[in-house]
């Protein structure tokens, strides 16, 4: 039977179901739906995780699960963002710090050198110091001391071996000079003191300050001290002695002269003093007679010859050309403490 539609087939009824979706597959079934491709944007391609229940999920769990006291592994910090411009520009600006040298001063031969001379400079310094300081105020002790009793200025001086701050810890001070300016020894003019004093130990008592071991005293008087001190202390005699007075060591005598009268005496020692002997008297029109005069010279040589301290006395005396000169001494003198009645020892 021929197909009424001839040869050029069915009728153009659409789309074949082929095309359409959700149309019939061949055979009758279902079509197959085609899975949707995905346009690549450039990110990277994620693989979706495998189903739960896949050998391949339990294994990845394994892998992922921290073993049981097993350390997690350390991330570095994550990267400091760049600096902006402010933060460079102050950067720039801060002065860097100080590079921490290592020192090795110490281990240096010559550092370790020079600090030992330094220090030891620095005690010597300290040593001269106070040996200078300590000697200072002993020999102002001693020259005022002095002073008080000659009524004339005085300096001291102590010897330099040992030194002075080992005789002040010691309290024994080997050597003593004292000389005065030559003014006067108390109301003598023209007399000039040179002391000696040796082996002095303090070591204070009830009675004393210490003790002395030897003093030697010399007392120049010269020609001219002799005529002031006759004028000036012996009314009697001051305007007898108008002219010089001269000094004759032949013999030993001291001549007073005046206008038209003389007397010549001569210097001895007496007691613990010295006296003016009167050898000739010859004074025209003077009526004061000879015991007179001599009573009168031995009370001006007593007052400053006499008396003085640490029981020092007169043990010689020698005219010389210029004047009388006489030795004083004293062993093994006691110093006078401050209830004495010397105040000029109280300070020593």
């Amino acid at each position: 039977m021929t197909n009424p539609q001839g040869p050029q087939g069915p009728p153009n009824e659409g789309p074949s179901t082929w095309a359409r979706p959700g149309g019939q597959g061949p055979f009758g079934q279902p079509p197959t739906e085609r899975p949707t491709e995905r346009i690549n944007t450039g990110g990277p391609a994620r693989t979706p995780p495998p189903p739960a229940s896949s050998p391949q999920h339990q294994q990845t769990e394994q892998l992922s699960a921290p073993h049981a006291g097993a350390r997690r592994p350390s991330y570095p910090p994550p990267a400091t963002p760049p600096a902006g411009p402010t933060e460079r520009l102050a950067a720039q600006n801060e002065e860097p710090p100080p590079v921490k040298r290592k020192r090795r001063f110490l281990r240096d031969p010559l550092s370790i050198a020079l600090i030992c001379v330094i220090v030891l400079a620095l005690v010597v310094g300290g040593l001269v110091g106070a040996e200078l300081y300590t000697r200072h105020v002993a020999n102002s002790k001693v020259a005022q001391a002095v002073a008080c009793e000659v009524k004339d200025q005085a300096t001291a001086s102590f010897g330099v071996t040992p030194l002075m701050l080992w005789q002040q810890l010691t309290k024994h001070y080997t050597n003593i000079s004292v000389q005065t300016a030559g003014n006067n020894i108390r109301d003598a003019k023209g007399m000039k003191l040179t002391l000696n004093i040796k082996d002095v130990r303090l070591q204070s008592t009830a009675n004393s300050k210490g003790t002395i071991g030897s003093l030697d005293a010399t007392i120049a008087w010269t020609t001219d001290g002799i005529k002031q001190s006759v004028q000036n202390a012996i009314p009697v005699l001051g305007p007898f002695v108008t002219n010089s007075v001269t000094t004759h060591p032949a013999d030993g005598t001291v001549e007073l002269k005046g206008m038209l009268d003389n007397i010549t005496a001569k210097p001895v020692v007496s007691g613990n003093g010295l006296e003016l002997q009167i050898e000739s008297f010859n004074a025209l029109g003077f009526t004061m007679p000879k015991e007179s005069v001599q009573s009168t010279l031995n009370d001006f040589t007593a007052n400053f010859t006499k008396n003085y301290p640490l029981g020092i006395h007169a043990d010689g005396v020698q005219v010389t050309d210029t004047g009388v000169n006489a030795h004083f001494s004293t062993q093994n003198a006691t110093i006078p403490n401050d209830n004495s009645n010397d105040p000029c020892f109280a300070n020593l």
